[in-house]
């Protein structure tokens, strides 16, 4: 009998409403399994009479009962609306208990200064700073600027034109959701935002959260920071990364670094430690393009000059109980004739080994030696890290998104 293979398309689509079934919408207490009381995540239980589902657009920014879609006699008449520059666009601004269920963004167009220069920020229960502070374009996973097509449990762009998220977050007594067009000329969006009101939360709900950072230049021997440390309970849901490598040494294979994660009290040594960079998302021996449900390197610059990638701990959480610092080494795996073409050509180039910080390659080691290759460390590269995070409380006491102008120097 001949056997009919499901597409990509619709293995990906029954994975991810596996996904919405299986145990990580059941908890375990005590050794007793109960379901979530999210309403929603079951699809075929219908939900109390006080739970409501609002689309906030720009045909009813409210997201009021019975009040979308009037403009121009109910026809189409404000599906987008510029955000002129200096100035924010309130998506959500929704008094009560519920769940942001969907974002969905279009952008005006996908220049790299919209990406960074419009950011997103999230607020929960009236709280005076951000939970959420971000560039749009990296917090959807739109790696250094540049939008991309892919698919993830949490994230996605079907054509690399959209933004897309489908991160569950709850709050208590407020939701507000804005985009700040930092940018020097007005941006256009088309936005849909899913909320579902009424639920009640119980007291081990936990807040979503999220952070940016970039450093470039990286410095050599300094982990670059994912997640600066967060004190408080919760769970570090995952990371997008983006690197542009340092043109004198962009020939060379650059992902060794380990990623590192400092639980409850870790200092100099962490208590989870990867092996490399392409094996913490759970590929191997260098990263290509792929996209999948937990992790993916969705990104790849023409020249290889470049690289966007992202990993989610959906299925392996990461819990803490007290605080959490997450970092990755920036270190390179070259091959000795790969060494010796950067140091000719950039006269005085040195490679320090994985040691103390003293010891360096010689020509005369590297020459002696064709067929090795080695863990060096590197310097000069352009990381930069969303990290995603729930949290027991509304705010994080994490610094404040950097300005425009760091987040927009040397693009290409």
């Amino acid at each position: 009998m001949k056997r009919s293979i499901p597409s990509p398309g619709a293995m990906a689509i029954g994975l991810l409403l596996a996904l919405a079934l299986q145990g990580c919408h059941t908890l375990s207490r005590n050794g007793e399994t109960v379901a979530m009381r999210s309403h929603g995540d079951e699809l075929y239980r219908m939900a109390p009479p006080s739970v409501e589902t609002r689309w906030f657009t720009f045909e009813n920014p409210q997201g009021l009962k019975g009040e979308g879609g009037q403009a121009r006699f109910g026809r189409k008449g404000s599906p987008a609306t510029a955000i002129p520059a200096g100035e924010a666009l309130t998506l959500v601004d929704v008094e009560g208990s519920g769940t942001i269920r969907k974002i969905w963004l279009a952008l005006g167009s996908r220049q790299l200064e919209e990406q960074r220069g419009v950011s997103i920020e999230m607020y929960w229960d009236h709280a005076a700073t951000p939970a959420v502070q971000a560039p749009a374009g990296d917090f959807f996973c739109h790696s250094l600027g540049h939008a991309t097509p892919f698919q993830s449990a949490l994230f996605a762009s079907p054509e690399g034109r959209s933004h897309v998220c489908f991160v569950p977050m709850p709050f208590r007594k407020h939701a507000r959701i804005l985009l700040r067009n930092e940018t020097e000329k007005p941006v256009w969006v088309y936005y849909d935002v899913a909320v579902t009101l009424g639920e009640q939360h119980d007291d081990d709900m936990l807040y979503f959260h999220s952070t940016w950072r970039r450093q470039n230049p990286t410095i050599l021997r300094e982990d670059f920071t994912i997640l600066p440390k967060v004190t408080g309970r919760g769970r570090f849901l995952g990371c997008h990364i983006g690197v542009r490598l340092n043109p004198q040494v962009s020939n060379m294979w650059w992902g060794e670094g380990e990623v590192k994660m400092y639980l409850d009290g870790d200092e100099e040594f962490p208590t989870l430690c990867g092996t490399g960079t392409e094996d913490y998302i759970l590929d191997a021996y260098g990263q290509g393009l792929f996209d999948n449900l937990y992790m993916g390197n969705h990104y790849v610059a023409p020249d290889n000059s470049a690289y966007g990638f992202y990993r989610f701990h959906i299925p392996d959480p990461v819990w803490f109980h007290q605080d959490l610092r997450v970092t990755i080494q920036v270190m390179s795996g070259p091959g000795y004739p790969a060494m010796l073409e950067a140091m000719a050509k950039t006269p005085g180039l040195r490679f320090m080994k994985p040691t103390d910080g003293t010891e360096y390659f010689t020509e005369e080691e590297l020459r002696a030696h064709p067929d090795r290759s080695s863990v060096v460390e590197r310097e000069g590269d352009d990381y930069c890290a969303t990290a995603y995070f729930y949290l027991d409380r509304p705010e994080n006491d994490l610094p404040p998104l950097a300005d425009v102008r760091e987040r927009l120097a040397d693009l290409y």
